[in-house]
């Protein structure tokens, strides 16, 4: 297993955790199913040799113990809210202290995490409260190695969604809630976006494959040797306006690097706010690699940019996320050229799929027409538009 890195993820009184302990937010919109994902995340990893905590849905234990997020009375609101944080990041601190006790691995996995609570109120009680608190949306995000959300059923898998399996869900489940638990969904990874290691898990006709999205992307975070998979990729010209989406602006340097490594720097900017990741993969096998990222912060960034690769411009593209009955896509527009395309030519526009397996069908929203596909053309990787002959 690859060393984890823990340099931004300092818990507690007396330093950060070790290189042994990984911790992961399992997030999504209502009916996502998140409770089947942890028995799945628990029996897998379990097997291989890791201790794994599950951490408990505070706002669920609180609802059940008598608080009333649904009220009208600010001040009870407040209270609540502010306590649910404080004994969510408590708890995590708590498990954190046992995960150090342990000789195996620890994958600690929070069962929504500190960002989730912000969702559900402005943003100007959530910064009053995360001061009280004497913490801020920046420190929250770091504190986990991952956050995967999984897409509620109420958004592309709308035959499978039921709120029967939770007492504590709220909306109703006719047209209306799903209009409801849509909403919701894009508030919590609105919520989310800016970590380095967010992935959104697309809904599935076989659940079976949402499931093994999710043990796939926590063997990514832990380093263990993964199938070198093709997401599907396509030229697209943009006829009219894109569905609700995030939008960041996003820098990318290749590094000098061996022969069977790719080593990347990314400057992302969301909301005028910069997040430095540096990756790399490693082949290990025709058809298997090791990927590693980590958050890392911006005089290291600053330094490492002089081991810059000099046969390979800097990427410049701005990149629109967004969903689509249920699937999730990444839109790029290359701003700066790249190979095979000079200062005068349009905009590369290059839709990627996220988590949509080979037997699926895509589904587009009318807004895009493909121009070409281009899965698997390695003319079209990021590492080889960045060649400057």
């Amino acid at each position: 297993m690859v060393d984890k890195v823990s340099n931004t993820l300092p818990l507690g009184e007396g330093g950060g955790r070790g290189s042994s302990i990984t911790k992961i937010v399992l997030t999504g919109g209502p009916c996502a199913g998140k409770t089947t994902a942890l028995v799945k995340v628990i029996e897998h990893f379990s097997s291989l040799g890791f201790k794994v905590f599950t951490l408990p849905e505070v706002p669920t234990m609180f609802t059940q113990a008598g608080m009333n997020y649904l009220t009208d009375n600010k001040s009870f609101f407040y209270e609540g809210e502010k306590a649910t944080l404080e004994v969510q990041l408590a708890l995590e601190d708590k498990f954190l202290r046992m995960a150090e006790s342990c000789t195996e691995p620890c994958i600690i996995v929070c069962d929504r995490g500190t960002m989730d609570i912000s969702a559900y109120m402005t943003s100007e009680m959530w910064s009053d409260i995360t001061r009280a608190v004497g913490t801020s949306t920046a420190e929250l995000r770091q504190r986990y190695d991952a956050v995967l959300h999984l897409v509620s059923a109420a958004d592309g898998a709308e035959q499978y969604y039921t709120t029967s399996n939770n007492a504590s869900r709220n909306e109703p489940a006719d047209e209306a809630g799903l209009q409801i638990a849509r909403m919701l969904d894009k508030k919590v990874i609105a919520a989310w976006t800016g970590h380095p290691h967010l992935r959104v898990i697309n809904n599935h006709d076989d659940f079976d494959a949402k499931l093994n999205r999710v043990l796939k992307e926590i063997s990514n975070v832990l380093g263990l040797p993964q199938p070198i998979e093709e997401e599907r990729k396509y030229i697209v010209r943009l006829k009219g306006e894109l569905p609700e989406c995030t939008e960041s602006d996003i820098t990318q340097t290749y590094l000098v690097a061996d022969p069977d490594s790719e080593v990347r720097l990314r400057r992302r900017i969301w909301n005028g706010k910069p997040v430095y990741v540096l990756n790399s993969k490693k082949r290990t096998a025709p058809h298997e690699q090791i990927e590693t990222e980590q958050q890392i912060n911006s005089n290291l960034y600053q330094t490492m940019l002089q081991q810059a690769d000099p046969y390979r411009r800097t990427i410049h593209k701005v990149r629109r996320s967004f969903i689509w009955k249920g699937q999730y896509f990444e839109l790029d527009q290359y701003l700066s050229p790249v190979a095979g395309r000079g200062e005068g030519d349009e905009p590369l526009l290059i839709l990627e799929t996220k988590g949509v397996s080979p037997a699926e069908e895509i589904k587009l929203p009318p807004c895009l027409e493909i121009i070409d596909d281009i899965t698997g053309r390695k003319e079209y990787y990021n590492y080889n538009l960045a060649k400057t002959r």
